[in-house]
């Protein structure tokens, strides 16, 4: 399964914005790695903004850039506006809606919970991250995984009602998600118009 391992403090400080989650070497070193990070004055082409945002996305979702281009092309084909259509698709990914349940606390550890099939959906186990979640359709922890660690840690004073379109069950361990969110409600930092102007070239 391919994924990006490499190091992420390095990613983060090249967009600038913390996309794996709270990363303080930002607050040290607000500026791009590099030998001449601190020093670079160079302006970047309005290509190279575009880019940009589309591997800060990449990054952010943990797609590689085959499974992104498809999800754009997919998004592309459907009624909406193809920006909006595609982060809606990427928030319904199995391991992001592990991840926004609090069931584990970066996109990274969700993807593993996934893989290493500690997760079901509508109580059958599912071990695709990339598994597209319907609305209607409930995702949550299988029994025998109930007990791990890093999932009770993760779910300690997690605050669910910071996304609108999930429902949780604390009872169950498991979550609905109740619609697509809405472009407002995704808190993720990305001009998703970049990404269509890019793929429209």
């Amino acid at each position: 399964m391919a994924r990006y391992i490499g190091p992420k403090s390095k990613i983060a400080r090249r967009f600038g914005d913390a996309i794996f989650g709270a990363d303080k070497v930002l607050s040290k070193k607000n500026y791009p790695p590099g030998q001449h990070g601190n020093n670079r004055r160079r302006k970047t082409s309005e290509y190279g903004i575009m880019l940009a945002e589309k591997q800060k996305a990449k990054y952010t979702y943990g797609v590689l850039e085959k499974q992104f281009r498809n999800m754009f092309e997919k998004a592309a084909r459907t009624n909406g506006i193809t920006g909006e259509v595609l982060l809606q698709n990427l928030e319904c990914r199995l391991d992001n809606i592990v991840f926004r349940l609090g069931i584990a606390p970066t996109r990274a550890a969700a993807r593993q919970l996934v893989s290493h099939r500690h997760i079901v959906v509508d109580g059958e186990v599912v071990g695709i991250p990339s598994y597209s979640v319907k609305p209607g359709q409930i995702v949550g922890v299988r029994e025998k995984s109930k007990s791990l660690e890093v999932i009770a840690d993760a779910l300690a004073g997690f605050n669910h009602s910071k996304y609108p379109w999930l429902e949780w069950d604390e009872n169950t361990k498991a979550g609905k998600l109740l619609h697509k969110p809405e472009r407002a409600d995704i808190p993720e930092n990305i001009k998703e118009q970049l990404i269509v102007e890019l793929y429209s070239k």
